[in-house]
């Protein structure tokens, strides 16, 4: 399985609500529960109604369309940082899953997937 990496540092953060979002920026992911307005972009996209935000992530998307019927992917990869003592944070949409990791743990996570088999595409 492929993995690419964009260059851009993200963040993951709360704002009070989407009007300030900008959504065709390439990278945006916004979701809403009667408790928060998320939102993950890039760090330089983050709006200024921001109310809270956690900076310096690193993206590892699955290259390709995932089917539905899959089992385990994001499992998979998720278990092989897990044993590394990586933290991460996961996002899916509809074709596929984005994983992201802090920055000062990317090398270490790029090492650990590549021994376990996965193939990384830095542009």
């Amino acid at each position: 399985m492929k993995l690419l990496c964009p260059n851009d540092e993200f963040s993951v953060c709360t704002v009070s609500d989407y009007s300030m979002v900008d959504l065709g920026a390439e990278y945006c992911f916004a979701g809403k529960t009667p408790e928060e307005n998320s939102l993950v972009c890039a760090a330089e996209a983050v709006p200024s109604n921001v109310l809270a935000r956690e900076d310096g992530w690193k993206c590892l998307k699955i290259a390709g369309v995932l089917d539905f019927g899959l089992v385990g992917i994001l499992s998979k990869l998720t278990g092989v940082l897990a044993n590394c003592g990586i933290p991460v944070f996961a996002v899916s949409t509809f074709m596929t899953d984005y994983i992201f990791v802090k920055k000062e743990n990317f090398q270490k996570a790029v090492s650990a997937l590549q021994q376990s088999g996965y193939e990384i595409i830095m542009p």
